[in-house]
């Protein structure tokens, strides 16, 4: 870059001959120069002043956008990913991945209408009982000879003047095998769920709705238990398609321990499942497990 040393220098405070600060002549229309018509021009502000005006205001800028960030990833994160922020537990047990055994080759599934009206599962049954969740101590009275369960074992579960009638109830309507699994988890909570298989879903179906309950409670007493409802707080959503679902909580003054169980068919089993808790029953696991049980009989 070079600088013309033939052009007029303008400096401050040295005049204007060229008119280069006031080419229309607004400040001295006359060529006088008269100071008096007209205001001197205002003094020049001290760069060190703006240079500090500006660092103010680009700091202002930067803390603006990083808290407008922080706000936004605050907002978008999980709960889980914010230190303090954690949600807590709401009292779901943690279950392995559940997978459903293979069918024989060719054999429908039990809800295949046009091609199993029976309604059979064809599945090894003792494969489709829920698994016991992370951390719990299996109940070892429940695994039977080569899974499977003698009557007996289940008929325990009730009252002693119930076995009797419900033996013979069970002779009566064909009933081929019990599978059943327990456990007890850290909360004390003490889980056992029994899978009966009969000839047909039409059985299974008869004995969820006229045998096993009685409109709003169940129609065997457990030994553990006394007075129950119907759990209308049960949510529709834990209701998968294809499953006949009944399920129950004790009414107080419950004892030591309150009972929740649950009723349910689908294809020609049906699924009894009962959890005990000392203190009062959970809702949360008995959900989850009921949904969970019902889910792989579908």
């Amino acid at each position: 870059m070079t600088t013309d040393t033939n052009q007029p220098e303008v400096a401050d405070g040295l005049g204007d001959p060229e008119g280069l600060r006031d080419p229309e002549g607004l400040r001295d229309p006359d060529g006088f120069g008269d100071p008096g018509e007209f205001p001197p021009p205002p003094p020049k502000k001290d760069r060190r002043v703006l240079r500090a005006a500006l660092r103010w205001v680009s700091a202002v800028a930067v803390f603006a956008v990083v808290g407008a960030g922080t706000a936004y990833g605050i907002t978008r994160a999980d709960r889980t990913d914010v230190p303090g922020l954690a949600t807590h537990s709401d009292g779901r047990w943690t279950y392995p991945t559940l997978v459903r055994p293979p069918l024989p080759p060719g054999k429908p599934g039990p809800n295949d209408d046009a091609r199993n009206p029976a309604g059979s599962h064809f599945a090894d049954l003792r494969k489709l009982v829920l698994p016991a969740p992370a951390g719990a101590t299996a109940d070892t009275a429940l695994k039977g000879t080569d899974g499977w369960l003698p009557t007996g074992t289940f008929l325990a579960e009730f009252t002693k003047a119930d076995r009797g009638s419900l033996r013979q109830k069970l002779v009566d309507k064909g009933l081929r095998h019990i599978t059943a699994r327990g456990w007890t988890t850290a909360d004390g909570t003490h889980t056992r769920i029994y899978l009966l298989q009969f000839d047909t879903a039409a059985v299974a179906e008869d004995l969820i709705n006229h045998q096993f309950m009685s409109y709003s409670s169940p129609a065997y007493a457990l030994r553990d238990g006394d007075q129950y409802q119907l759990d209308q707080e049960f949510p529709d959503r834990a209701r998968p398609d294809h499953v006949v679902m009944v399920p129950y909580t004790e009414l107080k003054p419950y004892g030591a321990q309150q009972v929740a169980q649950a009723y349910l068919a689908t294809g020609d089993t049906v699924g009894v499942i009962i959890q005990s808790r000392k203190g009062g029953a959970l809702s949360v696991p008995f959900e989850q497990t009921v949904t969970l049980q019902s889910e792989l009989l579908a």
